[in-house]
């Protein structure tokens, strides 16, 4: 069974950095493209990254796109979201998100069989 387990979030000033990590347990790292998403109080939830299966493609939503960056290394079972440059508006739950090793964007909650609890990120000064 899949396991996803998000760290590294926390309260920030705008204009600061974060770091969130998953740690995936249970399959093979691997064998998985990683999301990011989140959902801000009243919103749906939001893609904001994805990375494939081996870190080939990665691809951002227009929001956080020059800000945010996602990594993975699979040595380690873990994902990344670099945030710099935070804003007020970037203030959600962060969830990630395992899916099946497919090609595409994967920028849809459908396209992910696995969800991490999710780590709040709060941007406020």
């Amino acid at each position: 069974q899949v396991q996803l387990e998000e760290s590294g979030g926390g309260l920030v000033q705008p204009g600061d950095s974060l770091k969130l990590s998953c740690l995936l347990t249970g399959r093979t790292f691997s064998q998985y493209n990683m999301g990011w998403f989140r959902q801000a109080p009243g919103k749906e939830r939001q893609f904001v990254a994805s990375i494939s299966w081996l870190g080939g493609s990665t691809f951002y939503s227009d929001s956080v796109k020059g800000r945010f960056t996602i990594s993975r290394d699979n040595a380690k079972n873990t994902a990344y979201l670099q945030m710099d440059s935070l804003r007020s508006e970037d203030t959600a739950v962060y969830y990630c998100a395992a899916g099946p090793k497919i090609r595409g964007e994967n920028r849809d909650a459908d396209d992910y069989s696995y969800w991490g609890q999710g780590t709040q990120v709060t941007v406020s000064s």
